[in-house]
C-alpha cells in the first residue's frame, strides 16, 4: 500500500539514483549534519549519497556508512593563484558533473551551493530560505526549506528539515550523529593508552578548549575539576588542538595540578580524537567540535555552555548533562564574551561542584 504524503511537491524517492549533500561549515556543523545522510539512506537504500565539505572537515564524514564519496573544497586553493584556483575548481566541477546527481541538498546560505545547483542541473534541489536573497537564489532550487527561526530547535533537526521539505519524515532511530573513527585510528589510540597503562572504559576524556575562547571555562576551574576527579581515583586524559592558544591553555592546566594528567595534546588527528573519546567512560568539554564527536561515538557527555545555545547545539543522541548558568538571563547571547571582551561571565561563574555533580550523575552505575 502506498504511503500517504500530504506534501504535493514531495520528491519520489524511488526515482533518485545519486544525491549530493553540501555542508560548507566548521567541523561541528558538518558532524551535526550526519543524520541527513543516515535518514536519506535508510528511506531510499538505492541512492548513492555524496558529500561536499571543506577539506579540513572531511574526517567528520569519511567512513560514514551511508556516504559513497566525500568531495572537498580546500580553502588553500586561494593560495594557488588565479590559474591554480581555476584548475582546482574546474576539476571539482567535472568530478561532480560526472556523478550525475538527481538531487542536491544544500544546507547553508553559501552561494556556492546555489551555483552548483544551476550548473549541475539536478532534477530536484533543496536550499534554505535566506532573508533578503534575490530571485537568483530562490530560482536556483526546486524546493526552498523554511528557516528554523527557533532557538529551541536543535541543529540536527534543523538540518533534517531539508529532508522533511521533500516529503521524508525521519524515523526516531535514524537521527543520531554518526562518526566512524576506523581501525587505523583505534589502533593508534590503543597504543597511546597502553603507554599510559590504561585501556578502554577506565578513563575520563577532557577537552577544555574551543577555537572560540569565549566559550571556554577558566583554567583555574578546569584544573580544579581535574584535581577533584583524580582525587576520586579517576584517570583523566587531556586533549587539545595543535594551535598555540590551545596548547598554552593545556599547559596552564597541567601546571596547576599536583599530579599532571595524561595528555595527548596536539598529537591526534580528528579520527584519533574520536577513537579516544569512544574509548572513554565519560567526556567533559565545552561547546566545541570534540563535544559533538563525543555524542557521535556514543560517549556520555558533560557539556559546559555559556553564550552559545545549548538547545540548538547541545550533545545529541547520548546520555548528557548540560552545565549552564541560571543566574544570567541574558544567555544565550551569542556574543564573543561580555561586551565583546572574550570572557563570558555566564561561564566563569560556573562552579566546580556543579560540573562534578553532573559527571557523577553520568558515572553512576
Amino acid at each position: 500500500m502506498e504511503t500517504f504524503n500530504p506534501l504535493r511537491d514531495a520528491v519520489p524517492l524511488g526515482e533518485i539514483k545519486r544525491a549530493l549533500v553540501i555542508k560548507l561549515r566548521h567541523h561541528g556543523d558538518v558532524l551535526v549534519s550526519s543524520p541527513v545522510f543516515s535518514v536519506l539512506k535508510a528511506q531510499a537504500p538505492q541512492v548513492e549519497i555524496d558529500a561536499l565539505v571543506y577539506a579540513d572537515t572531511a574526517e567528520m564524514l569519511t567512513l560514514h556508512p551511508a556516504i559513497a564519496q566525500v568531495h572537498t573544497i580546500d580553502r588553500k586553493w586561494k593560495q594557488l593563484g588565479t590559474v591554480g584556483q581555476v584548475k582546482a575548481e574546474l576539476a571539482l566541477y567535472n568530478t561532480l558533473k560526472a556523478r550525475g546527481y538527481d538531487l542536491i541538498i544544500h544546507l547553508t546560505e553559501h552561494w556556492r551551493g546555489a551555483w552548483l545547483c544551476r550548473l549541475l542541473q539536478p532534477r530536484w534541489s533543496v536550499g534554505p530560505v535566506v532573508k533578503g536573497r534575490s530571485k537568483r537564489w530562490k530560482q536556483s532550487f526546486t524546493h526552498l526549506q523554511s528557516a528554523p527561526g527557533n532557538a529551541l530547535r536543535h541543529m540536527a533537526e534543523a538540518n533534517l528539515d531539508s529532508l522533511r521539505r521533500i516529503g521524508i519524515q525521519p524515523g526516531p532511530d535514524e537521527r543520531r550523529l554518526t562518526l566512524v573513527p576506523g581501525a587505523a585510528a583505534e589502533a593508534v589510540v590503543a597504543r597511546h593508552l597502553q603507554g599510559f597503562g590504561l585501556q578502554g572504559g577506565d578513563f575520563i576524556h577532557i577537552h577544555p578548549a574551543s577555537r572560540w575562547f569565549f566559550k571556554c571555562w577558566p583554567v583555574d576551574s578546569m584544573a580544579a575539576l581535574v584535581a577533584r576527579l583524580q582525587g576520586e581515583g579517576h584517570a583523566v586524559v587531556l586533549t587539545a588542538a595543535p594551535s598555540r592558544d590551545e596548547q598554552a591553555m593545556l599547559e596552564a592546566i597541567q601546571a596547576r595540578l599536583a599530579t599532571p594528567a595524561f595528555s595527548l595534546s596536539g598529537q591526534l588527528s580528528l579520527k584519533e580524537l574520536a577513537a579516544l573519546t569512544q574509548a572513554a567512560k565519560l567526556f567533559i568539554g565545552v561547546d566545541s567540535a570534540p563535544m559533538h564527536i563525543a555524542a557521535a561515538v556514543g560517549t556520555p557527555t558533560v557539556a559546559l555552555f555559556g553564550p552559545s545555545g545549548d538547545k540548538q547545539w547541545g550533545p545529541w543522541g547520548v546520555p548528557f548533562r548540560v552545565v549552564a548558568s541560571t543566574r544570567h538571563p541574558c544567555r544565550p547571547c551569542g556574543i564573543d564574551g561580555c561586551g565583546g571582551g572574550k570572557v563570558s561571565d555566564c561561564l566563569t561563574s560556573l562552579s566546580v561542584e556543579d560540573v562534578l555533580a553532573a559527571a557523577h550523575e553520568l558515572l553512576a552505575p
